[in-house]
């Protein structure tokens, strides 16, 4: 049973999508996305996954195919997502798992493994993100997010794709046309833009550009790797170095080929995820 598995949850009064691979009884691996992209994201790697793990890829509130906010300004904030992604996992009957999470969904994990689910969380990987993210990164992705892009046809969005996600790394030309179909929403006029919530940027960008998440880190328990694109500009080098001998102490791996975020499509990524999450 390692084939996707497409279900919806009622959580909080929102309808949440969740992409599920692998049998249901097996050890559960969370896998969690970036600020303005999908579950979808993992298909490649929740497919090598699932032989060994029930691999959960959650659309967050707002984007994909779960339903929007009717209050942007509670819902879209990283409160609001930890109690729903609690609650989610709750509903899916999950007590352990190990936790992968992309950009946002890394800081989400690292905010539920120090909080409300330091029991539940084995192990935790940040994909590109840390603590501190670069002010002026920060800034760079608000430029991009907050625009409200409209396309005649989907070459022309995955063309727009391709300009923005070029730090994602190596995809070949099908994983490029299969971000396209996951990440496109048809408007009322016939014509193509993104998938998520434009409130989802709003929020964001009325957030401070200096965030300082160092006391959650600090609270981290279990075992963590932090995975750093080599030409990241959202997690500077001196702060994951930093995070190795804070909190938890997690165990830096350079990813070469890459910006914000590696894509953990490719095998010699996929390798590092596995050797950490079995071990």
């Amino acid at each position: 049973m390692t084939g996707r598995r497409s279900y919806y949850h009622e959580v909080g009064g929102q309808e949440l999508h969740v992409s599920e691979w692998g049998a249901p009884d097996a050890p559960v691996l969370v896998m969690w996305h970036g600020l303005a992209r999908t579950g979808r994201d993992f298909d490649v790697a929740a497919k090598h996954f699932s032989s060994r793990y029930r691999v959960i890829c959650p659309d967050t509130i707002g984007r994909g195919l779960s339903s929007w906010s009717r209050d942007p300004n509670h819902d879209y904030t990283y409160d609001a997502y930890t109690v729903q992604a609690a609650a989610l996992l709750q509903r899916l009957g999950v007590e352990r798992c190990k936790w992968v999470g992309t950009s946002m969904g890394g800081l989400l994990g690292m905010m539920l493994a120090s909080g409300p689910l330091k029991r539940c969380v084995e192990r935790l990987v940040l994909n590109d993100i840390g603590p501190r993210p670069n002010p002026v990164a920060i800034t760079r992705i608000r430029a991009y997010v907050t625009a409200r892009p409209s396309f005649a046809d989907m070459r022309e969005l995955e063309v727009f794709l391709r300009q923005i996600y070029l730090p994602f790394g190596a995809l070949s030309d099908q994983e490029w046309r299969s971000m396209a179909e996951t990440s496109a929403r048809r408007r009322d006029d016939g014509r193509i833009t993104v998938h998520y919530d434009p409130e989802i940027m709003r929020v964001f960008a009325d957030q401070p550009d200096n965030l300082n998440y160092w006391p959650i880190w600090d609270g981290v328990v279990c075992p963590t790797l932090i995975l750093r694109g080599e030409t990241s500009d959202v997690l500077l080098p001196e702060v994951a170095e930093e995070m190795t001998r804070r909190g938890p102490g997690g165990k830096l791996v350079t990813v070469p080929g890459c910006g914000h975020a590696p894509m953990l499509n490719v095998p010699s990524q996929i390798s590092v995820l596995e050797a950490f999450l079995e071990g």
